[in-house]
């Protein structure tokens, strides 16, 4: 069971802005960086995974404005919670169409499996973080 403090301390980290600004500018580095590795290396990841170069390719390249709106929301004097909101339903959605995918709507062998669950899962701790920040503020 957790003392007063540490929840208190707990409670405070979710409550300080700057929290939420770096996870929204984590959350908008993960993007670019998986949007480079989805279309920079959509062939070999294809290949990998058996997911379809056409969906790697194009949910690759998604990331990148997704990327901007993030930076942008996060880079504001005083995060707006409209933007903030926005950031996390499309986190919410993006891990619902990766699970979606996992039902076999499009084919994909272990490997592909591993990238979409991996991948699902670091978006929806990330959407989580966002809501406890932006609830607290």
């Amino acid at each position: 069971m957790q003392n007063a403090t540490t929840m208190t301390a707990n409670t405070g980290l979710f409550s300080h802005p700057l929290f939420l600004r770096r996870v929204l500018l984590l959350d908008a580095a993960t993007c670019l960086v998986t949007g480079l590795g989805m279309t920079v290396g959509a062939a070999m990841t294809a290949q990998l995974t058996q997911l379809p170069l056409g969906l790697l390719s194009a949910a690759g390249a998604s990331l990148f404005p997704i990327a901007l709106f993030m930076a942008w929301v996060a880079t504001r004097k005083a995060i707006p919670a409209a933007g903030a909101w926005l950031v996390i339903l499309g986190n919410v959605g993006w891990v619902f169409a990766s699970l979606a995918l996992l039902t076999g709507l499009v084919p994909f062998n272990a490997l592909g499996a591993a990238f979409v669950t991996t991948q699902a899962f670091a978006v929806a701790v990330l959407a989580v973080l966002e809501v406890a920040c932006v609830r607290r503020l």
